[in-house]
């Protein structure tokens, strides 16, 4: 770029031109007198010029008087007056001649173009469209003064450049083309600059080059066509050629051109310049304004920085180019957009209208529509904000191109106006043209809208679909955020509806998101805020969960509760009463008794769910000592007194609590729970069960759809079905109908609400006892234990698992029900998890699994010593171990084991001699007492004999037994020392590679170091100062002086020189044929130990070198203190080519020679693989070799091809990629 108005290092304040060579007054001589003269004073013209004008008419003045005066009215900007003028002359010089004629009528035609700029785009309101004096009317005056003009003389210079203007001012009044396609073309538009640009280059042939407005009208006509590197050089061709022009300023063209190509700071300099020429350009100052407008919006708007910088937009330059011209479209668009944020709509309306009707930009004027319409927004008026949004679309060419905030805010009017289908069409069109995140998050949030409002009907609709369209919308939202390049702030209302929406399916991904909003929030707590004594992490955020929205606490305690984190559940529970009291005390008008009384009962549930029934029952009554009415606390209330005092308390405070609310459902469930609890035994009538007719009632007289009391009618259909008769093909369908029965109430429940667990687990064990389904069964059971973490799930699942005789699953889900909170000895699960067991071991004839059942069978009848039943259990199975151990093997069973077995018969025949004397025997007496008898004579003395027999055995095989687990145990640990030295050797080979690869890194850091310093050494050296400028250059090359008697020295050739060191070796050195590939290079880089000499330069004259020489040479020596070319040989021979080869040589570096302005041969040279230096015997023969042509460089490349390198070592140092193709 030129000096822009530097000269010989002194600033020149450069001024502008215009009207530069109006006098201050001028002399009209009078008549044909010589000596008299009317002086008129141009600075101070009258308002009226028609006196001027009789004036200069009766003196019979010449055409340059009418000029000079029309143009001081100019200069003052009284156009008007100067085209009443020009006109006024143009009538009385009609006898001129044609030349005078012409520019007169040419510099009407410009004074015409001056008046379309300031001239309105459109009629103003209430002025006739015939009457009104708009752009549109200039040009066409415009127009036949151009027409004129051409027709006395279409050769006049100036006529080139006004056409150009003329057309490129049509072009932009040209509406936007509305074809389809974000990149359609305009024809019109196009054909119109295209001519505009004919007429600018016309401008500059016709003045060999000189003319520097047409210059700029080719740079400005270039921008609108959006060839921007084409308008920036051409802008930049103006400022080289005339550093002093500045009104109009090439530098604005140069900065928007850096603007449109992505350099916006770059384009700041070239503004910041303008301005430092001429402090008062408007169009430098609303530029910057601009600039910083931009890089506020890439701040967080709660920074000091984002004030700084939104401040010194709008104060320093902002106003200050509105002072300077109050019309100028683009300052008014912009100070309108503030006054927006500022809700002056007063301001707004007037600058956006100025913007409008001044503008004559497409974009401009649709950022004033666009104005507008956020103006009718805020305030209301819908179908007026409607009609500005669809202008603002239209100007910069609706439809498929158009304007994305101006879409998005019509989809905004949609949303206001309820029209939810209008408004995703217009949202999904407005993504489908560019990724716009605002109108991702309103779709989203629409379609999540949708879900929300399904979930809150009575009918219930299916809305998979808009679910996954709204996680889809919000998730790329969200993804997108992560995305440094993009500069999005995280919006917590996106993870608050991605929140609802996984509520149901995904919670974990639900409790994210809200932990992802607690952390938003927490970073705009103040830092003043912040506690300073602690350095805890987890300190600090429980200190400011208090300055949080307490409602956000409260759902992430209860997402916790949900996962069965209850502690976790707890603490934000209470940092969520916290937040209310800090909120309360903050606001005076604040009503945060709702939240407290929702948080104080989560919170109480909580403790419940850790087991501190105390703390939880203390919170309750603080809840109802406010509000004795919260029927959801007092519930709590009596269900914990009736578990903890189940006979008098309990059953006391249900009963009050059923009479005071016998109407609240929850409250009705809770009593029908109590009912199947409390009753002793169920009435053989199904009518007549208390439980049944309290569930009848519930659907008959308070809510036929209440959900818990159809399930509980189900689950008892389903416990009549189980115990009734099934002998007879009749008492089998009758069994069969009930079951139907019980699955018509869950079906009932899950139509009412489809993720009814309890409902589904109903149909389930319909489906395996009745229709022995067990497959359909067990998939809607595993479903269902995705949802309900409770024992029965997993009971229902081992029994369906045993039923299919998968014992170990089986066994898997009793021990889980086991583990579940106060099931730790429940006889029920106890008793089914011994009796597979028991089916294991007889499957698999496996004496743990016997023994496991035994276990069992022992812990249920410890917690319920009375059940006699229970007691045959444990009796039952000590027999089937006893018969089990007799029956296997003397090599599978031992003497200890069958006497074990002999003490639990005894046992057995014990309990059941005592259970067949008991009233209630869980079998026929006649039966237990002739098991008992088999027990005692059959199963004893079998044991007996089998004792002594295994006795007898095992004193005969015992040094066997003690050899063979002697060899067994030795053959383990020979087995367990080879493994381990495996992996001790696996481990040292592993750490010897790490070293290696550690040590070749090193050692190729070093030697890119090294190349990389030789390689600056040689750039710096090849530089020099230049005299006129003062900047750094590339050094020109000089050939060096030599004699007439010194000749070309001869270079051997390759082939020959290596045929001849082929055979100085022996036939064991001989090393293989190393193949070289040349490649063409561009010459960019200078490679590290590369010396350029000339191809005329001496190896014994010093007198012509230079200091480049001179340094070369220096650096030729040096580098004989790297490692030899063995040793690197050595060392690349030890490496893998596969992993081992550094990225050092593979970074394209290329060589590059100096280019000499009398001579374009350089000298090609070989480049050393991974930086190493070549031989100094393969420099003497470079050095020697003169320069190739290209032809010759082929050639040479096909020799080395075909033949071996020069020497063993040289051929294993060469780099087929390296070398260089002139």
């Amino acid at each position: 770029m030129a000096a822009n108005g530097v000269t010989n290092g002194a600033a020149v304040e450069p001024a502008s031109a215009r009207f530069s060579d109006i006098p201050s007054t001028i002399d009209i001589p009078v008549g044909d007198q010589l000596d008299e003269a009317v002086e008129v004073n141009l600075d101070d013209l009258i308002d009226d010029p028609t006196e001027l004008c009789t004036l200069l008419e009766n003196e019979g003045a010449a055409r340059t008087y009418w000029m000079t005066v029309a143009m001081a009215y100019a200069k003052q900007s009284k156009i008007d007056h100067a085209i009443e003028m020009l006109i006024r002359a143009s009538q009385v010089l009609q006898n001129s001649t044609p030349r005078e004629r012409v520019s007169m009528t040419c510099s009407l035609c410009w004074l015409y173009l001056h008046k379309s700029r300031e001239a309105p785009r459109v009629p103003p309101e209430g002025v006739l469209v015939t009457e009104a004096k708009t752009k549109e009317y200039y040009l066409q005056l415009a127009t036949s003064s151009l027409n004129d003009a051409s027709r006395i003389n279409p050769a006049f210079p100036p006529l080139f450049l006004a056409r150009g203007v003329l057309q490129l001012l049509k072009a932009s009044l040209q509406a936007p083309s509305t074809s389809t396609g974000p990149k359609a073309v305009d024809p019109e538009r196009t054909e119109l600059l295209r001519q505009a640009l004919k007429s600018f280059e016309d401008a500059l042939r016709v003045s060999q080059g000189k003319n520097m407005l047409g210059l700029m009208g080719k740079a400005r006509t270039l921008y609108s066509m959006k060839k921007y590197p084409e308008a920036l050089t051409a802008y930049q061709e103006v400022l080289r050629k005339m550093p002093g022009l500045v009104d109009p300023d090439p530098r604005i063209g140069i900065g928007c051109c850096l603007w449109q190509s992505g350099y916006k700071d770059d384009a700041k300099i070239a503004w910041e310049r303008s301005l430092e020429l001429v402090p008062g350009n408007k169009f430098a100052n609303i530029l910057l304004g601009l600039y910083y407008l931009d890089s506020s919006g890439h701040l967080p708007t709660n920074s000091p920085e984002f004030l700084r910088v939104y401040k010194k937009a709008m104060t320093e330059y902002t106003q200050k180019s509105f002072k300077i011209d109050k019309n100028l479209p683009l300052t008014c668009a912009t100070f309108a957009s503030y006054f927006l944020s500022r809700k002056s709509f007063a301001n707004v309306d007037t600058l956006a209208h100025k913007a409008i009707q001044y503008t004559d930009v497409n974009a401009v004027a649709s950022d004033g529509w666009y104005l507008l319409a956020r103006k009718e927004h805020y305030e209301g008026n819908i179908s007026q904000a409607s009609d500005f949004y669809r202008r603002a679309d239209d100007a910069r060419g609706g439809t498929e191109r158009g304007y994305l905030p101006a879409k998005f805010g019509a989809a905004q009017l949609s949303v206001l106006r309820n029209d939810l289908g209008e408004a995703k069409l217009q949202l999904e069109k407005i993504i489908q043209l560019s990724k716009n995140y605002e109108a991702t998050i309103l779709l989203g949030t629409l379609y999540a809208e949708e879900v929300f409002a399904n979930q809150a009907a009575e009918v219930k609709e299916d809305k998979s679909a808009e679910i996954a369209k709204a996680i889809t919308l919000l998730e790329n939202v969200r993804t997108a955020w992560k995305d440094p390049k993009k500069n999005l702030n995280p919006d917590a209302s996106v993870l608050l509806n991605l929140a609802r929406l996984y509520e149901s399916d995904q919670p974990e991904k639900a409790l994210q998101c809200l932990q992802q909003v607690e952390e938003l929030e927490i970073n705009q707590v103040p830092e003043s805020e912040r506690p300073q004594e602690t350095e805890d992490e987890a300190e600090i955020r429980a200190a400011l969960r208090k300055f949080l929205p307490p409602q956000l606490l409260n759902n992430i305690g209860c997402f916790y509760s949900q996962a069965e984190k209850h502690e976790l559940a707890s603490d934000m529970f209470e940092a969520a009463l916290g937040a209310c009291v800090r909120f309360d005390s903050s606001d005076e008008n604040a009503d945060t008794d709702s939240l407290v009384t929702t948080i104080s009962f989560n919170l109480g549930r909580s403790y419940e769910s850790r087991g501190m029934v105390d703390q939880a029952i203390e919170v309750y009554e603080r809840l109802l000592a406010r509000h004795d009415d919260y029927i959801d606390a007092r519930t709590r209330v009596a269900y914990i007194k009736l578990r903890r005092n189940p006979h008098k308390e309990g059953p006391d405070a249900v009963a009050k609590l059923y009479q005071e609310n016998n109407t609240d459902l929850e409250v009705r469930a809770l009593y029908g729970w109590y009912l199947g609890k409390v009753t002793k035994k169920k009435a053989v009538n199904l009518n007549e069960d208390p439980e049944f007719r309290h569930y009848k009632h519930t659907l008959q007289h308070y809510d036929k759809h209440d959900r818990y009391a159809l399930v509980g009618m189900g689950n008892l259909y389903l416990q009549q079905a189980r115990e009734m008769r099934r002998e007879t093909d009749q008492e089998k369908q009758k069994r069969s109908a009930t079951y139907s029965k019980a699955v018509e109430f869950f079906e009932k429940a899950l139509s009412l609400d489809a993720k009814n667990a309890y409902a589904a687990m109903g149909i389930a064990i319909a489906l395996a006892e009745d229709k022995k389904d067990l497959k359909n069964a067990l998939s809607i059971l595993v479903k269902v234990r995705e949802t309900v973490k409770e024992a029965h799930v997993h009971v229902n699942l081992g029994h369906i698992y045993s039923e299919l005789r998968q014992f170990s699953k089986a066994i898997e889900h009793y021990e889980a029900a086991l583990s579940k909170e106060g099931k730790e000895n429940d006889t029920v699960i106890l008793s089914c998890l011994g009796r597979t067991w028991l089916n294991k071991g007889r499957s698999d004839r496996d004496l743990d699994a016997y023994k496991s059942a035994l276990d069992c069978a022992k812990k249920a009848l410890e917690a319920a010593p009375d059940q006699v039943h229970y007691k045959f259990n444990v009796a039952f199975v000590q027999i089937q171990l006893a018969s089990t151990i007799y029956n296997l093997s003397e090599k599978q069973r031992s003497v200890e084991q069958l006497e074990e077995a002999a003490e639990g018969l005894e046992a057995a025949i014990k309990a059941l001699d005592e259970i067949a004397t008991h009233p209630h025997t869980p079998y026929p007496k006649h039966d237990v007492e002739q098991r008992a008898n088999m027990a005692r004579n059959t199963q004893r003395k079998q044991l007996e004999r089998a004792i002594a027999s295994q006795k007898e055995y095992e004193e005969k095989n015992k040094e066997k037994l003690q050899a063979a687990l002697e060899q067994r145990q030795a053959e383990l640990k020979r087995r367990e020392e080879e493994r381990q030295k495996l992996l001790d050797a696996e481990r040292e080979k592993q750490e010897r590679i790490r070293k290696e690869r550690e040590a070749i890194a090193a050692k190729d850091a070093e030697l890119a170091q090294a190349r990389l310093e030789r390689e600056r050494a040689v750039m710096e050296a090849e530089m020099t100062t230049d005299s006129e400028t003062g900047e750094k250059i590339k050094r020109k090359r000089r050939p060096a002086p030599r004699t007439t008697s010194e000749g070309k020295p001869k270079r051997t050739p390759k082939k020959k020189k290596a045929r001849a060191e082929q055979d100085s070796g022996s036939e064991g050195e001989r090393p293989a044929k190393r193949r070289r590939r040349l490649t063409k290079t561009e010459n960019t880089k200078y490679k590290s130990a590369e010396i350029i000499v000339d191809s005329d330069e001496s190896g014994d004259d010093d007198d012509g070198e230079d200091a480049l020489e001179r340094a070369e040479r220096n650096l030729e020596r040096s580098s004989a203190a790297l490692p030899s070319d063995d040793e690197n040989d050595d060392r690349g021979r030890n490496q893998s080519d596969d992993e081992d080869r550094m990225d050092v040589d593979n970074r394209g570096d290329r060589a590059s020679g100096d280019e000499d302005e009398d001579a374009e041969e350089v000298t090609r040279r070989s480049r050393a693989r991974r930086g190493r230096i070549v031989d100094s015997d393969e420099e003497d023969e470079d050095e020697g070799a003169g320069v190739q042509s290209d032809k010759e460089a082929k050639n040479a490349s096909d020799e080395s091809d075909n033949d071996a390198g020069p020497s063993a070592k040289d051929a294993s140092m060469v780099d087929a990629d390296d070398d260089d193709d002139e």
